[in-house]
């Protein structure tokens, strides 16, 4: 059934009052809704202070182009110390385990690091070790969706279409409930910048339309930026995971 948006009006998050797990440090509660931002009225509103301190956010206007904040938001994320990408990954391992628990996952999807992104490694490791059937994404073709399959950490991988370790051909095809998702750039009403070729969007634009997903975008705090500029194909993130918080953008 294709996801549709409902307007709350300015009302409590019910996620934050059935969270049956404590919500850890660095967990972002936006206190209302608002309403009928751009064309998404389920926005959370959210502070919008850098908690980090080490550089500022990146800032966007309406003229900037996806591929100038790109580009930028790369140099941030390559510029970042060591200390910065310890603390990711370490928040990546306890916050996306306990989203799947709290999701009831039954398959999670999950980048495969590469370059300067944030390592997902420990997480799939975890996830694998309590039960849950872990995925990694395969190009198919130029423009089409992804293809999700089967994968643990120390099965074999093949170098994909985008240079990218992917999950053998033979490995099953599958649909996950739950998926962390890479990006450049973000903004805090959900939107993001991938690296430009739509894969994701196509995804969860497909993903959707089946059933309720939950895709989490992973990215450094300096790949902030004021306003992603979007477009109607574009699909938004329902979760924000940083190395200091995590913003959630819809009810759990």
């Amino acid at each position: 059934m294709a996801r549709q948006d409902k307007f709350l009006g300015a009302v409590r998050s019910l996620w934050e009052l059935s969270l049956p797990l404590p919500v850890g440090f660095g967990t972002r509660r936006p206190p209302t809704y608002v309403g009928a931002r751009d064309h998404r009225p389920t926005a959370f509103s959210a502070p919008r202070s850098f908690e980090d301190g080490t550089a500022e956010r990146l800032t966007s206007a309406a003229a900037d182009s996806k591929a100038s904040l790109r580009k930028e938001g790369l140099a941030r994320r390559k510029g970042l110390p060591g200390e910065a990408r310890a603390r990711l990954t370490e928040r990546l391992l306890s916050e996306g385990v306990r989203l799947a628990r709290l999701r009831n996952a039954s398959i999670v999807s999950a980048f495969h690091s590469i370059r300067e992104e944030p390592d997902t490694l420990a997480l799939l490791t975890a996830l694998a070790n309590q039960g849950f059937a872990t995925a990694l994404p395969a190009v198919v073709g130029p423009t089409t969706h992804l293809e999700f399959r089967l994968w643990r950490p120390g099965d074999p991988v093949l170098i994909g279409r985008m240079g990218i370790p992917e999950p053998l051909d033979s490995s099953p095809a599958v649909d996950p409930d739950l998926l962390f998702v890479p990006l450049a750039c973000f903004d805090r009403r959900g939107h993001r910048i991938g690296y430009g070729a739509g894969y994701y969007d196509r995804s969860l634009e497909r993903l959707r339309g089946m059933k309720d997903v939950l895709a989490v975008g992973v990215a450094y705090g300096v790949c902030e930026v004021g306003a992603v500029p979007y477009e109607a194909h574009d699909e938004p993130l329902d979760v924000i995971l940083t190395e200091r918080e995590t913003i959630i953008l819809r009810d759990l």
